[in-house]
């Protein structure tokens, strides 16, 4: 079977390599000169299998009201009446019920300790290289409020049988040393043992070289122009140069997916949520981090490479504006500066964003669209790194084979 992969950043790689390995014919096509050029190329870091949770939660609305008026709020609307925003917020705002949150994030958690055992399996036998660490998430809390909160996402910790440690304020000290200027300014915290962190880039470099290995043919600096459609399939993928065509399509192209769809009369409700994202050395090694911190009042990552420190967060609905303005670096400098003032050297970071492709209900959309040939691998907002082995084998398995408990993170559950 020849299979064409729109897309070659860390969701794209993974569908190109599970589906080679299936022993599919696989081409990848992206309009950059490498893999991994744009949302995958500077996030958090984070391989987050715990931490897996949708945006759209209990008391979100009434939060982010709040963070309206806000100067380091994790949430910031640029104001727009783009009936496209609207539509994707009133079902954000639908998913923020109790009983929604339960299901949305269960069918996360089941997507990323399958990935998680995928990526395992993966390194178990070709050992990549890209600066990873197996140390954990430590979830830090500033109020009694926030530890409160926490609890319904424990249920359902346990219900999926991801393994967690409540921890008070010393015991999150004695996990991560660096954080000693927080010293009586913490409550307490979420220890996530099972996730991991790296640098997504080089994974993906790494990735794609194994997949080249494998036989699949990547075409870069190449712009996807359209699909093609004929007789209810897609025949082939229109670029600057050719047609391509294949048995079947996958796009995998994050908040581009939505407008690539649209030609053909599929509608994604995908909005890209920008991120950014600051890279910074390492200069005191006992006053850095050893893993991950997410910072619950902020919704900032500060993320512990070899020697470097990756600090990433906010939330932005400003569609796709590339801006790199002060006040959202002002967020990330003030999160790393109070938690490790010791640990980096601002004055040598540097300063990205991307824009991180966001359902409403925070559950990626994998499998099959109304047209039969075509598939999507795409929506994973935050999660990409995290849900990305995962997402790849069970759209491969749909492809190939019989996937049918997959049927709910298909596009069909928005019709």
């Amino acid at each position: 079977m020849k299979v064409v992969v729109l897309g070659s950043g860390v969701v794209g790689l993974t569908t190109a390599w599970y589906l080679s390995q299936a022993g599919c014919e696989v081409t990848v096509i992206d309009r950059q000169p490498r893999a991994a050029e744009e949302t995958s190329f500077a996030n958090a870091g984070q391989i987050s299998y715990g931490y897996s949770s949708p945006w759209a939660a209990p008391g979100i609305p009434m939060k982010a009201l709040k963070w309206l008026f806000e100067k380091h709020a994790p949430l910031k609307v640029k104001p727009s009446l783009s009936p496209e925003l609207m539509s994707w917020a009133s079902k954000m705002l639908l998913n923020c019920q109790l009983d929604r949150y339960r299901i949305n994030k269960a069918r996360m958690l089941t997507i990323a300790n399958r990935s998680r055992e995928c990526l395992a399996e993966l390194n178990k036998q070709y050992a990549i290289e890209y600066q990873g660490r197996r140390q954990g998430t430590l979830q830090i809390f500033r109020s009694a409020a926030q530890l409160k909160a926490v609890e319904k996402d424990i249920a359902l910790l346990e219900e999926s049988g991801t393994r967690y440690q409540l921890m008070d304020s010393h015991q999150c000290l004695a996990q991560e040393p660096g954080l000693a200027n927080m010293r009586g300014n913490l409550v307490g915290g979420l220890y996530l043992p099972d996730d991991e962190t790296g640098d997504c880039y080089l994974f993906c470099q790494q990735l794609q070289k194994m997949a080249q290995q494998a036989g699949v043919t990547f075409l870069y600096n190449t712009d996807i122009d359209s699909l093609i459609q004929q007789d209810g399939e897609i025949k082939a993928v229109k670029t600057r140069h050719e047609e391509i065509t294949a048995d079947r399509f996958v796009v995998a192209l994050g908040s581009y997916s939505k407008h690539l769809l649209e030609s053909v009369g599929v509608d994604l409700p995908i909005y890209p949520v920008k991120g950014y994202s600051l890279t910074l050395p390492v200069i005191d090694e006992l006053s850095a981090p050893q893993s991950t911190i997410m910072d619950e009042t902020y919704k900032v990552a500060v993320t512990r490479f070899e020697q470097r420190i990756r600090v990433a967060g906010t939330a932005e609905l400003a569609g796709f504006d590339p801006a790199l303005p002060d006040k959202r670096l002002a967020t990330l400098n003030h999160v790393v500066s109070n938690l490790f003032p010791q640990g980096t050297d601002l004055a040598k970071a540097e300063y990205w964003t991307g824009f991180r492709p966001m359902t409403p209900d925070g559950t990626p959309i994998i499998g099959q669209t109304p047209i039969r040939n075509l598939y999507t691998n795409t929506g994973h907002g935050t999660l990409g790194w995290t849900m990305a082995c995962g997402s790849a084998e069970i759209l491969t398995q749909t492809m190939t084979g019989d996937a049918a408990q997959y049927r709910e993170l298909s596009c069909d559950r928005y019709q």
